[in-house]
């Protein structure tokens, strides 16, 4: 870990990020929610010992222009100094004093496996300039601040600009009436999980299928993917485009459900407390699902596995909410 990171600027970090998770441009809430916080955050961050002194913070902190550091033991944040704890030991003479007498251990950190959009509702919810990273284990991995999250944006924006770009220049073949998309999706594996979704939705895009209707395979296909990610042995999503319908299949290898009635509550979930930690298992996946849905059909048993089939039409006129 390096005690050296590039400086944040000022005029970000005590502004809320001008995006909103629910009502920004399809475009960029796709974004938010395919990236993950460790694909956004700073890897080389500054960082203090417990032995130091605030007055070694203060410096620090003045050189690098930034509003706090994480007190490390090992690999573990132990404490945070922020420039309003170095102004108070300033006023009431602690500048000399061990950071460990006066550091905060009220932390406040992020997962490096939660989604952006858990950053971003952080970074607009607390007055910090940034946050620690932590991993599975714990363990100090990063740190995030708004400009992170902007700068990330913004080349992901850039290479989705060049990508239509390249999509309209292109002349994509649509004589075959049927399209056949399938997806393989592993047990807890969160790098991939709503790809699925994102290729559906490109799929209907080309297809130039009403906004609403995308929106509603979107929610679909992406809440089957992260419940067989999360409640699963693994299994696959099998996708098919028709004239007039979206037929998705979600298909997975146990542990199956004991009561489905039960299953589709809202707030109803069996996800682990980890998986929780991560932004998941919150219980709404079936139920948004079938809110969705046209149609909508489970086949499930206790260790025979889960079928889910969501249809839905492409002239529907039926509200999501």
């Amino acid at each position: 870990m390096s005690d050296i990171q590039n400086p944040v600027a000022p005029e970000l970090e005590n502004k809320d990020i001008p995006i909103s998770t629910v009502d920004s441009p399809s475009v960029v809430l796709e974004l938010i929610y395919q990236l993950k916080i460790k694909d956004v955050m700073a890897t080389s961050v500054i960082i203090s010992h417990k032995n130091h002194t605030m007055r070694h913070i203060q410096a620090i902190i003045m050189e690098n222009r930034i509003k706090s550091i994480p007190v490390v033991e090992g690999q573990k944040v132990v404490g945070i100094v922020s420039i309003e704890d170095i102004v108070v030991a300033l006023d009431k003479g602690f500048i000399d004093c061990p950071v460990e007498e006066r550091m905060s251990r009220n932390i406040i950190a992020l997962q490096d496996d939660m989604p952006l959009s858990f950053a971003i509702s952080y970074l607009n919810k607390y007055n910090y300039g940034s946050f620690p990273v932590l991993n599975k284990n714990q363990e100090l991995v990063g740190i995030l601040s708004s400009m992170d999250v902007v700068r990330a944006l913004l080349v992901e924006m850039n290479h989705e600009v060049q990508r239509l770009e390249k999509l309209h220049k292109e002349t994509e073949s649509t004589s075959s009436p049927f399209i056949e998309m399938e997806f393989n999706v592993p047990r807890y594996d969160f790098e991939v999980a709503g790809r699925a979704s994102t290729d559906i939705k490109k799929a209907l895009k080309q297809r130039n299928i009403d906004p609403k209707i995308i929106r509603r395979v979107a929610i679909a296909s992406y809440e089957l993917e992260i419940n067989v990610v999360v409640h699963s042995l693994g299994g696959s999503i099998h996708c098919t485009i028709q004239p007039d319908k979206v037929i998705i299949i979600a298909k997975d290898t146990g542990p199956g459900i004991a009561d489905v009635s039960l299953a589709l509550k809202e707030g109803w979930s069996t996800a682990t407390e980890y998986v929780r930690s991560l932004g998941f298992g919150a219980g709404m996946g079936l139920a948004n699902t079938k809110r969705v849905s046209d149609e909508f059909t489970i086949d499930s048993a206790p260790g025979s596995g889960t079928t889910v089939h969501s249809v839905i039409y492409l002239n529907s006129t039926k509200d999501e909410t």
